[in-house]
């Protein structure tokens, strides 16, 4: 099991060596990068099974696992002058434990004195979908939507909402909110190429798919 997991940490990281490097990614993009690929180890600890371990693992550490990508991936987009809010950092310390629903009640607290920090908004809609076992709720909509429009061009809150979405198999859901970002990206935004080729992933799924263009 260890060794499974070793090998995705290496892949993530051979992938960010790769785009530094070689591809040589600006450096505005490498904390995005940096936060897909975490992000997407989350996903991966939650629904995968390196090593196809012969007993599954206890449910709290497959959502401290869950927590902690997620934890990561975000605070990666963020490049914070001044110290996090305390309800914040404890919000976190709740979320790497796997205690979503703790954590976003103390970020909705939090958020009542601080409504405009667009990083407590996104880290809520991560815990209340971590906390809905991977469902994307109204409430997480509304979450992502409140980060979305306190900054409209950063691309946190869409990218999150649709990786929730593809998360939890609402495959024409992703494939909305990421197109839509992928429209209003400046031409040579970091990002905007390797979401329009997921973007076209997902059309080329969906097409082959006949049960998902029911959920259109």
């Amino acid at each position: 099991m260890i060794g499974g997991w070793l090998a995705v940490g290496a892949l993530a990281l051979a992938a960010f060596a790769f785009a530094v490097l070689v591809l040589r990614l600006p450096r505005e993009g490498m904390t995005l990068f940096g936060a897909v690929l975490v992000f997407g180890l989350a996903g991966y600890a939650w629904q995968g099974s390196p090593g196809q371990a012969s007993a599954p693992k206890p449910e709290g550490v497959e959502r401290g696992a869950q927590g902690e990508a997620m934890v990561e991936g975000r605070a990666a987009l963020f490049d914070r002058t001044t110290p996090a809010p305390d309800y914040l950092v404890t919000s976190d310390a709740f979320a790497r434990n796997g205690r979503f629903g703790d954590a976003a009640g103390l970020l909705q607290k939090g958020l009542k004195d601080n409504p405009r920090d667009l990083e407590s908004w996104l880290a809520l809609g991560l815990a209340l979908v971590g906390h809905a076992d991977g469902f994307v709720t109204p409430a997480a909509v509304q979450a992502f939507s409140r980060a979305k429009a306190i900054d409209p061009d950063h691309p946190g809150a869409e990218y999150f909402l649709g990786y929730a979405y593809l998360q939890s198999g609402e495959i024409v859901a992703a494939r909305k909110v990421w197109a839509g970002l992928v429209a209003r990206s400046p031409e040579d935004a970091p990002w905007r190429e390797g979401l329009a080729a997921e973007v076209a992933r997902l059309d080329d799924m969906i097409a082959r798919a006949p049960m998902l263009r029911g959920q259109q």
